[in-house]
């Protein structure tokens, strides 16, 4: 069209003005190189009229142009495509730094699928949620006059005292609003931690077999996990355990083996805490959810009592306590360690939800989520209790660990059978559990399946328990009537 090496085309419907139009065009056509450099453009009475366009139209599509240096005009030359204007290669669609580093998967595991039986460990049901209450919450946050400043970054005042009554009725462990900071979770509150506190290249504890994303939240900032052998008493402390800056523990449902540390394990930890100047992480994971088994304390209340306090800092979170959407949790510090963290939550976020903290604020101030945990440890320990019952004619190829408290079992096999092995002949018949592969950073992977049932009923758990025992005795040879596992 007019000499140009390319068609034009203006659209008198559209949203975008004529001259706006052309200019995109014609520097489209220059940056793709179709408009060389030197290139001549047709005057502009030339184009209006090949157009049908008034010449006011390509006059201001030319002076948009000449203004971003797409073309340059001189007297006596007309309008040309300055040298250099045309790119040396096509558009990247997806251009990044040539230094950015490999991004190593993420250690957590994607949604699961609608279809077929999932025992996912680190969810939870809401079945027992009283949905009557949860609406009323909102709208009571609904109702709140709505602010045009920042809250504080700790969390709000109200929440702050409520979380700290709340931990102190659940798990006895008395703590002021003032320790309390609101956290986006156990991960969030993890990297506040490691990045807010530890001096850089830190050697932190993790437990093995462990959390493997709290493992990659220390990595990724730069300090070293050094992994310390988990039993059924929880982390092993001993003469031999090395020097650290920091522990990360799972006492009241280690993860992923689901064992208590035991009362002189937990006094070991402080003691070497102490010894060597080291701070404790404990991540209460799944603390509310106890079933025939006395609590043991907290280690954030035992320090205070052993001479330690302030080396404890304790990590609730409300994911499985209501529900993972509403990204909520909390820490609980000495006042030494809050202005540090405190400052790293201002600059990473400045604080929580404001709508969120309210609406949590009415269902802890309301009673309503101390009834919820009544409801739901009944709920979960119907589930655990059918769980169990259709495992146990399993023994001895099969024995469940970590029953006393929590949403996750464990499932020992015996020598003779592969963890492997059985989690693909239970995926074939559409059931999925998980090895302890991915949890296990050093030695020998226990054999065993993790089985979550936070997500199940008791229908849905009996039901992928029988296909357990069918497969487990399948593969043992112990059910000589079995069909084929294929």
């Amino acid at each position: 069209m007019a000499d140009l090496p390319f068609a034009l085309s203006l659209q008198r419907n559209a949203g975008e003005p004529l001259h706006a139009q052309l200019a995109a065009q014609v520097r489209g056509a220059v940056l793709a190189g179709t408009l060389p450099g030197g290139a001549a453009l047709p005057g502009t009475r030339t184009l209006a009229a090949a157009l049908g366009v008034t010449r006011g139209v390509v006059a201001d599509a030319y002076a948009t142009l000449i203004a971003d240096g797409t073309l340059e005009a001189a007297v006596g030359r007309g309008t040309r495509v300055p040298p250099g204007a045309a790119r040396d290669a096509p558009p990247e669609t997806d251009a990044a730094p040539g230094w950015l580093p490999p991004v190593p998967p993420l250690p957590i595991d994607g949604p699961v699928p609608a279809t077929g039986l999932h025992f996912q460990a680190g969810v939870t049901g809401t079945a027992t949620l009283d949905a009557r209450a949860w609406r009323q919450a909102w709208a009571a946050a609904a109702r709140a006059p709505v602010g045009g400043d920042y809250a504080d970054p700790a969390g709000e005042s109200e929440l702050r005292a409520a979380l700290a009554a709340f931990v102190g009725r659940q798990r006895g462990l008395g703590a002021g609003a003032a320790q309390v900071v609101v956290t986006a979770g156990t991960l969030h509150a993890l990297n506040l931690i490691v990045r807010a506190l530890l001096p850089p290249a830190s050697a932190v504890l993790v437990e093995n077999p462990g959390y493997r994303a709290a493992r990659q939240v220390l990595l990724d900032a730069g300090h070293t996990a050094v992994p310390v052998p988990v039993d059924g008493d929880g982390l092993v402390v001993g003469p031999d355990t090395p020097p650290a800056r920091l522990a990360f523990v799972t006492p009241s449902h280690q993860f992923p083996l689901g064992g208590r540390m035991s009362l002189p394990r937990r006094l070991a930890l402080l003691a070497w805490a102490q010894r060597h100047d080291a701070l404790i992480v404990e991540d209460d994971y799944d603390g509310e959810f106890r079933y025939d088994a006395p609590p043991l304390p907290t280690l954030a209340s035992l320090a205070a009592q052993t001479g330690a306090a302030g080396r404890v800092i304790y990590l609730g979170t409300l994911s499985k306590v209501l529900t993972p959407a509403l990204r909520t949790g909390f820490l609980v510090a000495s006042p030494a360690l809050l202005p540090a963290l405190v400052r790293a939550r201002t600059l990473l976020d400045f604080g929580h939800a404001l709508p969120v903290q309210r609406a949590l604020s009415w269902l802890l101030l309301g009673g309503h989520l101390d009834r919820h945990m009544r409801r739901a440890r009944r709920w979960h320990a119907g589930v655990l209790g059918a769980l169990s019952r259709e495992l146990a004619p399993l023994a001895p190829q099969a024995t469940l660990g970590g029953i006393q408290a929590g949403l996750h079992v464990c499932l020992h096999l015996a020598p003779g059978l592969d963890a492997r092995e059985v989690t693909a002949a239970l995926a074939r018949r559409g059931v999925f559990v998980s090895t302890l592969e991915s949890y296990t950073f050093a030695g020998p992977v226990p054999n065993a399946l993790l089985l979550g049932f936070g997500g199940l009923n008791v229908e849905t758990a009996r039901r992928g328990a029988r296909e357990i025992v069918g497969v487990v005795r399948a593969l043992s040879g112990s059910d000589n009537g079995a069909d084929s596992i294929d």
